[in-house]
């Protein structure tokens, strides 16, 4: 029998109870409308999960008003105790073999252009749950050819033989947030480690160098903008070719505090810096998310994959 899920992260005792003033250039549209309620009673009638939800996305209005939602993979219960995160933790139930296929279903009925696909960590599997990433992906082929499709994957453990399962499938996008900087990881995400994101996003680009690479920092957490901007540089040696970064909003006293907001410059400053040293595309600002303008990414940098690739 699975564990009760919890929803703790850290020891109130130790968090900050004194929240920092939100900047005014913070603001979050409430979800709501027709289409939000459509997508709304989709997820549930096929018994599925997104991120936008169980993670408390800001942007979660902004993009079901407009039809789109990341899928949350692997069940809704995560084996890792990351202080940022509102996903439950605890021990999860096994793997749903017939999920890829709901998913694949949801995604023709909302027509979507561009999937994108992200999960729970398993690291109750030696594999991470890698095989149903790639049964995802193909199954969304079949089903609604023409959809670009964007997997948020686990670090699983820097695996590669993991990775090379999600990546023989070839997604257009494989996806590996970093999250922080080095110092701070222990903090941050306890069960993981800087080097398995330097290896999955590393060994991702040297498997397949067609498939576009990205990956996401949150902001706020204590990390200086020197220490940010080494992060990007790593990234870049990697081959990463889009990056996200957003401010860390906390989701509940029992998560780690808000150290402090940037401000709009800079993250102006930081998408400049990332321009500048290769990355093909920088989403920079308050409430940008892993998935956000995803679509809008893979549009305009297919086009580059083309030139270099040809049509394959």
């Amino acid at each position: 029998m699975p564990h009760t899920p919890t929803r703790d992260r850290v020891n109130p005792e130790e968090t900050n109870t004194t929240p920092l003033r939100r900047p005014d250039w913070i603001k979050v549209r409430a979800p709501s409308g027709e289409t939000y309620e459509w997508l709304q009673d989709l997820m549930r009638s096929k018994e599925l999960h997104t991120v936008c939800e169980e993670a408390m996305c800001p942007n979660l209005g902004e993009c079901w008003g407009a039809g789109t939602a990341t899928f949350l993979m692997l069940g809704d219960v995560c084996t890792r105790t990351c202080g940022f995160c509102d996903i439950k933790r605890g021990q999860p139930s096994p793997l749903d073999w017939l999920e890829p296929e709901r998913i694949a279903q949801a995604v023709k009925s909302m027509d979507l252009k561009h999937a994108v696909i992200t999960s729970v960590n398993r690291d109750d599997r030696v594999d991470g749950g890698a095989p149903i990433f790639a049964m995802v992906i193909r199954r969304i082929r079949e089903l609604h050819p023409g959809c670009s499709i964007e997997v948020l994957i686990p670090d699983f453990k820097g695996s590669p033989e993991a990775l090379r399962i999600v990546m023989d499938a070839r997604p257009e996008i494989l996806n590996h947030n970093v999250e922080t900087v080095p110092r701070l990881f222990k903090k941050v995400q306890p069960q993981d480690r800087y080097e398995w994101a330097a290896a999955t996003l590393a060994n991702a680009k040297q498997l397949d160098p067609e498939v576009l690479t990205k990956s996401g920092i949150m902001v706020g957490l204590g990390e200086t903008i020197d220490e940010v901007k080494e992060v990007m540089q790593d990234q870049r040696s990697w081959g990463v070719d889009i990056l996200t970064l957003g401010q860390y909003l906390q989701p509940s006293k029992k998560h780690l505090p808000i150290e402090r907001y940037y401000t709009m410059e800079e993250f102006a400053e930081l998408r400049e810096f990332g321009q500048e040293i290769g990355f093909k595309w920088v989403e920079s600002g308050p409430l940008v998310r892993s998935s956000y303008h995803a679509g809008e990414q893979v549009r305009a940098l297919s086009v580059v994959h083309r030139q270099l690739y040809g049509d394959s």
